[in-house]
Parts: structure tokens; C-alpha cells; sequence
């Protein structure tokens, strides 16, 4: 498909500071270069906690002033002169998680976070500074992955999967704790622990660990929402948390040794009971992996971890390997969308209403887009 002229100016979402809001500003349009593509902006996705990242409540580090945005869907609107696979028009899911070329250990999350070393700071206040919620975004080759438009798309009477552009946001959303099965090596016919489970993130590990045919036992405070996951599969059981640790380990034990634990916990969950409990439930040799947002410590019974020779391994987002492996998944059916649940879409210039609605829709396959 031939490129069309990309406009001379488009608007775009720029924080200035952490102390003032967000405002649309009219810019000029990114333009590609080697080694990158522009990318129209369809619906990018809105999470729970975007008020408190932008007012300085979370205290991320960013340069100001900033193009702000997170994971989105697009199509390709202009190429640089090495391009060789994605051609104007293609349908891809624009990935935040940006790697240095030359170090994919230094990493940003585009819009959001700037990383911990000063090769992260470097990388986001340059070339990538810019994010997605604009008309048009400038993003690295690698970033931008191919969606196939007429398996996703189509109909189910043609063989696709009648799935919609806004279905496609859940995407982003499942990478994540994919990235953290993959580190710890989940496999098919294990049971794993995910907690919490009710919300956005812990949901989305619930449908993934499915699909990599796990058994799962789901923790959470709302015994409702708990039920609601239970009802996506039978493999699928729920243990409350309680406050009480050692009975949250028995009843964890009632459904068999634990052979992993996927921890997704947020930064207001340091003092929570469940993080004991996963462990003391734990088999000999038994694997954590830690996704959350916890900030401060938290107890870890070391002499449990070093007589069941228990493995805990952190990760921060995912490999660029596991972004397709999770698109292949949702192509091939073996991991669905269907279970995602659209609480708003809105206009870039209705931010300030996505952002209430992304706080109030935090839960089990809840999205909130923001739609330039």
C-alpha cells in the first residue's frame, strides 16, 4: 500500500510538569528515520494508575515535557528508508517496553517510565521520548508488531475470530504476565498462585496461565470478583485473603502442593498476608515470580526459601521474543480476548474522564481507551 503524505502538525498529549495537568498541544508530526516507523494511533490503553504517575504520586521519573501513552493498536502511516517487513496500512501493536540496541538490558517504558540507570534516562529523553496518546507516534521497527487483520478481524463465519480494534487493546495487557511465566518457565499441568487476582493485571495472568495449560488458584480480597474468574474455567479454584496467613497457606494446600507463585501485587499491598502464605505453600523447588508494584520491603522467610530450594526471580515487563509468542497465542485461539470488557472510550481531549474511569474499571478484564 502506498504511503500517504503524513499531515505537517498533529495533536498530542504533553505534560509539562507533574505539578500541572496535561494539555493537548498542536505538534509537528514525527517524520520516520533509519531504523524506525510513524504509526497512526487507533486506541491506546488507559490503566488504573495514570493520575498518580503524571501528579508525582508514584514518583516516576521522566523528562518533562512529555508526550504521554501506553501500550496501543495503530496502523503503520510512514516507513524509514531500512524497513523491510511492515508497509504503510498494516494493523500493529504499538509495545512501550523500548530496549536499547546496543543494551537490551537498558530499558523504558515509553510515556511512563524512564527506567533506573542512566542509560534508560538517556534513551527516553532523546529519540524516544514521545508516546502514544497523539495522532501519530514515532516508534522503533521492533516495536511495532504485525497483527493478522483478517484472523483477528473477521468474521467467524470466514474463520476469524470476529474480534474488534478495541478487543485488540487487551493485548498490551496479557504480555506482562506472560513476561513472568516465561521467566520461571510455567508449564502445562502445573498449579500456580496468582495474586492478587481481581485485578486488571492479576486477571489478565488468570487467563494467560490457562492458556499455557495451568492449573490456577486465584487469591483476592472480593470474594465476588473471585468468583467471577473462577467461572473461566474449572481448572480454576480460589482461596480469599483473609488477613490471616496460616490459614490462607492450609487452604492453599487443600488444592495440592504449589508448584509456582505469580505475584502481582500493588505498591499498597506490602503488609498483605498473602505473599507469606503463597510461600509457605510452596513444593521443594518451587518458583516465584514477582511483577508487582510493591515499593518497600516486605518479610521473606529466607529459611524457607533456602531448605525447599525455592527460586524467586523478578521481572520487570517481558522479553521482545514473548510479544510475539502472546500475539501467535491469540492468532492460533489458544488464548482469547472475549473475556474483556470496554468501560469507556474517549477522545483525547476527555482524558481527564478516562483517567476517572480507568480508577474506577480496575478490575478482571476491564479497559478504558483513550481514542486520538
Amino acid at each position: 500500500m502506498a504511503s500517504t503524505p503524513l499531515p505537517p502538525t498533529h495533536c498530542a498529549l504533553v505534560l509539562k510538569s507533574t505539578s500541572e495537568a496535561p494539555e493537548i498541544q498542536t505538534l509537528p508530526t514525527p517524520q520516520p528515520s533509519p531504523g524506525s516507523v510513524v504509526v497512526k494511533v487507533l486506541v491506546a490503553n488507559v490503566v488504573s494508575y495514570m493520575r498518580g504517575a503524571y501528579n508525582g504520586q508514584r514518583n516516576y521519573p521522566f523528562p518533562t515535557p512529555l508526550v504521554i501513552g501506553t501500550g496501543a493498536i495503530g496502523r503503520i502511516a510512514a516507513i524509514g528508508p531500512d524497513t523491510t517487513l511492515l508497509e504503510p496500512g498494516q494493523l500493529v501493536l504499538i509495545d512501550i517496553t523500548i530496549r536499547a540496541r546496543d543494551d537490551p538490558s537498558t530499558a523504558i517504558l515509553s510515556g511512563i517510565l524512564q527506567g533506573v540507570t542512566p542509560g534508560s534516562a538517556r534513551l527516553m529523553s532523546g529519540e524516544w521520548r514521545d508516546s502514544t496518546y497523539a495522532e501519530y507516534v514515532k516508534m522503533p521497527l521492533e516495536n511495532c508488531r504485525i497483527l493478522d487483520e483478517m484472523r483477528l478481524l473477521g468474521s467467524v463465519d470466514t474463520g476469524g475470530l470476529g474480534y474488534s480494534i478495541d478487543d485488540l487493546s487487551l493485548l498490551s495487557r496479557l504480555i506482562i504476565p506472560y513476561g513472568g511465566f516465561r521467566d520461571i518457565d510455567l508449564r502445562a499441568g502445573e498449579t500456580v498462585v496468582v495474586a492478587p487476582a481481581t485485578g486488571s493485571f492479576g486477571g489478565a495472568a488468570v487467563m494467560v496461565a490457562l492458556a499455557l495449560g495451568a492449573k490456577v488458584i486465584a487469591m483476592g480480597r472480593n470474594v465476588e470478583a473471585l468468583k467471577k474468574i473462577a467461572a473461566l474455567s474449572d481448572r480454576v479454584k480460589i482461596v480469599p485473603i483473609t488477613g490471616d496467613q496460616q490459614a490462607e497457606t492450609a487452604a492453599l494446600l487443600k488444592h495440592g502442593l504449589i508448584d509456582a507463585y505469580f505475584d502481582i501485587s500493588p505498591p499498597e499491598a506490602a503488609k498483605s498476608t498473602h505473599i507469606k502464605a503463597a510461600l509457605y505453600a510452596l513444593k521443594v523447588g518451587g518458583r516465584v515470580s514477582l511483577m508487582g508494584g510493591i515499593t518497600e520491603d516486605v518479610p521473606i522467610p529466607v529459611g524457607l526459601v533456602t531448605q525447599k530450594n525455592i527460586l524467586l526471580k523478578g521481572t520487570w515487563m517481558y522479553t521482545r521474543e514473548a510479544v510475539g509468542e502472546v500475539i501467535k497465542m491469540v492468532e492460533l485461539g489458544v488464548l482469547g480476548l472475549g473475556h474483556s470488557k470496554i468501560s469507556g472510550r474517549f477522545k483525547m481531549e476527555e482524558w481527564d474522564e478516562a483517567f476517572e474511569c480507568a480508577e474506577k474499571n480496575a478490575g478482571f478484564g476491564d479497559i478504558t481507551l483513550l481514542a486520538p
